[in-house]
């Protein structure tokens, strides 16, 4: 019971499509027509602008971060002491993923689930998000492509876990394959990166 509790509240959870719901309220604007038509925090920063980027980019690391949370709270209400909390807390990671990327609430078309997934990192292993983000920021800020560090983190993140839960199976393998989806969810961007084509972001201009 606590295994299905808690996979349907982490997707609902992963389902709110904050890019869609803000730029639909705020601008009358649907961001899967525009831009990179990803209903994700960069195409908000793209097509709406830093104000309502920086909204959509919180709530949707927010998601993660509470989905994780989640289980605790489940196994607390069935008061059932034998369940593994760190393999619910996988569940729910993963299916808060699926949800942003495959949101019930926007006709199953979300973005990318990259925000979504540093908040399930954060929850997860904070330390290995920190380190993550520090690498995103440096690759970001020096090439100006989201892309990019979005990527290069992705690939650290396994990394990071196999020297910091080295007694964690579960941990270090679900790290594997959150690492290997953003990178599968960033193919199209690997393929402009590489003919020069990729859209550039200049964190600190218009």
């Amino acid at each position: 019971m606590e295994y299905i509790i808690t996979g349907i509240i982490s997707y609902l959870l992963g389902s709110i499509p904050t890019a869609v719901w803000i730029g639909k309220a705020w601008y009358n604007v649907d961001v899967r027509e525009h831009g990179s038509n990803n209903a994700g925090a960069t195409n908000t920063f793209r097509v709406l602008g830093k104000k309502a980027g920086i909204v959509v980019l919180s709530v949707d690391v927010a998601k993660g971060v509470l989905a994780t949370v989640v289980p605790f709270a489940v196994v607390a209400m069935l008061k059932n002491t034998e369940s593994s909390l760190e393999l619910l807390r996988i569940e729910a990671a993963v299916l808060a993923i699926v949800g942003h990327i495959f949101p019930v609430f926007a006709q199953f078309r979300g973005g990318k689930g990259v925000a979504t997934s540093l908040g399930v990192i954060v929850g997860i292993q904070p330390l290995a998000a920190a380190i993550c983000i520090g690498l995103f920021m440096i690759v970001f800020i020096s090439s100006k492509y989201v892309s990019l560090g979005s990527i290069s983190a992705a690939l650290l993140f396994p990394v990071t876990v196999f020297f910091l839960e080295p007694g964690s199976v579960l941990i270090f393998w679900f790290s594997v394959v959150l690492s290997g989806g953003v990178i599968f969810a960033h193919k199209k961007n690997i393929v402009r990166l590489m003919n020069g084509t990729e859209s550039k972001m200049n964190l600190f201009g218009k």
